[in-house]
């Protein structure tokens, strides 16, 4: 059979069927534009697709999305008013990447300023670094035009650090440590002296702990998103609080480029969400791209970049999608059901994608 025929009927068969995606199965989506968002965070897609089919470049769309969901506290884990560290305090990462110009920009750890995305914007253009932390990245974006001095509590933050600092701040994320009291402070059990043997057996065991298991869909998420405007410019953007009662000034994956995003609009992109920890560790999404620039389609490079993951740390959850230049876009995960957002120019409105583990 002639080759062309075969391209051709693949192709057919990926267009009649559009949507039937489970799994790590792989889809067409037409043409430009195209909006990919993790989770059902279907109005931050909505802004975002407005923004990029009335012409708007990719980046600007990433911004308005990334911003919409900041602004609706999707899910209490993006935005102010959420995930409080082990102070009770809200704090925002954000990281934004043009995949034309390869530049970056991005906060973490930033106190008092609720516009994560907008600030990360802010670092690309006006800067010659790629990352801005704690209070220093607020002065900046303040300085800048943004709103702030701000109070990123909530009522529901509070009440939510006020009931796990009365189960005795469990669970956390020390390990290898004594408590001197049921909230700390902590100490390393290697600088313990002699006299600190009187420590009952018990607390030291309890001391000692795997990987938390506290990290899933409502506690610990992270918008993270990618636009392919009609010009075929690819841009991504990420923003979160983090976990919730992280130690404070732990910074996550979201504002790490590679790892929760990476763009370049030679080949595709890629999005993640879950345990930044542990994800951050491997740089899942631009091992997606590099995947994708070798010739591997989004469904393989998605899984592969998350079989890497699952066989050094088994227990681990997370995340990633992928769509390459040409629209094709697939997710994979591990340790929990991942659902991904999706608006192109043959849909009427944002579509859902599910992928099972």
């Amino acid at each position: 059979m002639d080759a062309k025929i075969v391209l051709s009927k693949q192709i057919l068969i990926l267009t009649v069927l559009p949507f039937s995606v489970l799994g790590h199965e792989i889809v067409n989506s037409g043409q430009y534009p195209l909006v990919v968002s993790t989770w059902p965070f279907v109005e931050a897609v909505r802004a975002a697709w407005k923004a990029v089919d009335s012409g708007f470049s990719a980046v600007d769309a990433v911004v308005e999305g990334c911003s919409a969901c900041e602004e609706l506290r999707c899910d209490g884990t993006v935005g102010p008013g959420g995930s409080p560290d082990e102070n009770g305090e809200t704090t925002i990462d954000a990281m934004i990447m043009d995949g034309v110009t390869m530049e970056v920009g991005a906060v973490a750890a930033m106190r008092y300023v609720k516009d994560g995305i907008k600030a990360a914007r802010l670092v690309m253009q006006h800067t010659e670094h790629t990352l801005l932390v704690g209070e220093k990245a607020s002065a900046f974006a303040i300085s800048m035009g943004l709103p702030g001095p701000s109070n990123l509590s909530s009522s529901e933050s509070m009440e939510k650090w006020t009931k796990w600092r009365e189960n005795h701040c469990q669970p956390n994320f020390w390990k290898n440590v004594v408590p001197l009291g049921s909230c700390g402070p902590y100490h390393a059990k290697s600088l313990l002296s002699p006299s600190d043997s009187t420590c009952s057996k018990a607390t030291l065991v309890g001391s000692i702990k795997s990987r938390p298991s506290h990290i899933g869909i409502h506690n610990h998420d992270t918008i993270s998103m990618a636009v392919i405007d009609k010009l075929g410019q690819i841009a991504v953007g990420t923003s979160t609080n983090g976990a919730t009662f992280k130690i404070p000034g732990r910074v996550g994956d979201g504002p790490i480029a590679g790892s929760a995003a990476y763009a370049d609009s030679k080949v595709g992109a890629c999005g993640a969400t879950g345990d930044g920890d542990i994800m951050m560790r491997f740089l899942p999404c631009y091992q997606v791209v590099e995947s994708m620039r070798l010739g591997m389609e989004p469904k393989l490079a998605a899984k592969d970049a998350i079989s890497r993951i699952a066989r050094r740390f088994p227990d681990f959850v997370g995340a990633v999608f992928a769509i390459n230049r040409d629209g094709m876009h697939a997710g994979a995960c591990h340790g929990w059901t991942f659902q991904y957002s999706v608006r192109s120019s043959d849909m009427e409105d944002v579509k859902i994608f599910t992928v099972q583990p």
